[in-house]
């Protein structure tokens, strides 16, 4: 289910001479309308920029809040009512502005609203002898309990989304007797050679007439990931009492993939970046440069920067409650991570966080734009199959730049300084050395190639060479 909205902000007057504005959340989706609270004023109407939605640059807020505080509040605003819309795609269901409101209030605050319940109509329904629910029914449950008891993220309801209208279009009328052995077999097929893609693998003007396969089916490294969040599903389902068919359990079809390429930055990148001068229509990138240097020298995922509080700033270290596995990690600081804290003190960003973190999405696409102008193009070869078909694609580095990619440089750069992996599984929260293996194979050919840079510091006589 897609619930097409628009979300936008606008202002409202208040106050006695109504020379105050409160910057309002507004929403309209399929004919209805809202307006919430973002927690944001103003008291000069000149330092909204309504083309970008954004305050100006420069500006300071009755309360001494910075354009750069009260922005990082709306795009997290903003984030959060997306979320919300991704919740209820995710359950199909249409909510009503009151629900939507609740759902927005609940992402934002941690808390609704309290409304007296509705009374509950009486249906002849009730009467009748209680239908066992479709696996279309059990999912939406699943998506709702899990979601609600997990506080997935709306990324992690958009995958589930995804995956229901995948099995919607094989089959939209599957029960989970259809999911043995040659039912999982067919789903697998399907997500292979018939699924249209939504966003296809090259552009319009890039692709050929009959270049079927930049639109039509998965890479086998998409499938297995579908997989597990279909199996994940229906073991929920089993555990519930909804399933008895338990063939997924032993499938494991046959999906030939290579070992993912690790895309991290070298030494050598990293100060071009640090070192890049942005100036005029660039220097919006700056804070975004800052986080991720700053993840590249602290190991934090997006998820842990974004909910970095000052009170975790004790100092000499960071103590951290990682988002992803709930790991209480304490990470010391070095002399750029403290100078990058240190820059951005002074300034008040909504909830206490300590830095300006972006939502990912926006963060990965203004990475991009950094790396490009610091120089980040070397070309990299990324191997996928498709069934048993190889593909080869070249890509500029900085393409494949994501915030992620912090994570890894920071873990790349400690094991090639000699510090233990099990020193660093310490600030990174990984719980086992298979996950650290493909970092430490990447080490292990740095420090061949820094053996080899010994060739140039000797010449072998030529009575010797033999």
């Amino acid at each position: 289910m897609t619930l097409k909205h628009n979300i936008s902000f606008v202002l409202r007057p208040y106050g006695k001479d109504k020379n105050y504005y409160q910057i309002q959340i507004y929403v309209t989706y399929l004919g209805y309308r809202l307006r919430c609270g973002t927690g944001c004023t103003l008291d000069n109407v000149e330092s909204w920029d309504n083309k970008s939605q954004l305050v100006r640059s420069g500006y300071i807020g009755p309360r001494g809040e910075t354009d750069i505080s009260i922005n990082n509040c709306l795009r997290n605003c903003r984030e959060q009512m997306v979320t919300a819309f991704k919740y209820f795609e995710a359950t199909d269901t249409f909510p009503t502005t009151e629900q939507l409101s609740d759902k927005y209030n609940e992402r934002l605050h941690g808390t609704i609203p309290k409304r007296p319940p509705k009374p509950k109509p009486i249906t002849k329904a009730e009467n009748k002898e209680t239908k066992a629910p479709s696996l279309f029914e059990v999912f939406d449950k699943f998506t709702s309990e899990c979601g609600e008891k997990n506080a997935w993220t709306a990324a992690t309801f958009e995958k589930m989304a995804a995956l229901k209208e995948d099995l919607t279009s094989f089959n939209n009328n599957i029960q989970f007797a259809d999911l043995d052995e040659a039912g999982l077999t067919s789903f697998v097929r399907y997500l292979r050679e018939d699924k249209v893609l939504k966003t296809p693998r090259k552009k319009k003007e890039d692709r050929s007439k009959d270049d079927t396969d930049a639109t039509i089916g998965l890479k086998n490294s998409t499938i297995e990931k579908k997989l597990g969040y279909l199996r994940w599903f229906l073991k929920w389902a089993t555990n519930k009492g909804y399933n008895s068919n338990l063939a997924y359990k032993t499938f494991k079809p046959t999906l030939k993939a290579t070992q993912k390429k690790v895309i991290y930055l070298t030494a050598e990148e990293q100060e071009k970046l640090w070192s890049l001068e942005l100036t005029g229509d660039n220097t919006y990138l700056e804070p975004v440069r800052d986080v991720f240097i700053f993840c590249c020298f602290t190991g934090l995922r997006h998820s842990d920067a974004y909910q970095l509080r000052r009170i975790d700033d004790k100092g000499d270290h960071i103590e951290v409650t990682t988002v992803k596995t709930a790991d209480s990690l304490s990470i010391e600081l070095n002399d750029i991570a403290r100078y990058i804290l240190d820059k951005y003190k002074a300034i008040d960003f909504p909830n206490g966080k300590a830095l300006p973190v972006l939502e990912n999405q926006s963060m990965n696409r203004d990475l991009k734009v950094l790396c490009k102008l610091a120089g980040i193009d070397e070309e990299v070869r990324i191997t996928t199959y498709k069934g048993n078909l190889r593909q080869d694609t070249i890509k500029k580095k900085w393409e494949l730049i994501g915030t992620h990619t912090a994570r890894r440089t920071f873990i790349v750069t400690a094991l090639s300084q000699g510090i233990p992996p099990n020193v660093v599984m310490k600030w990174t929260g990984h719980s086992d050395y298979k996950s650290m293996k493909p970092y430490i194979d990447i080490v292990d050919s740095v420090k061949a190639k820094a053996m080899s840079k010994f060739n140039d510091i000797l010449s072998i006589p030529a009575n010797k060479a033999n």
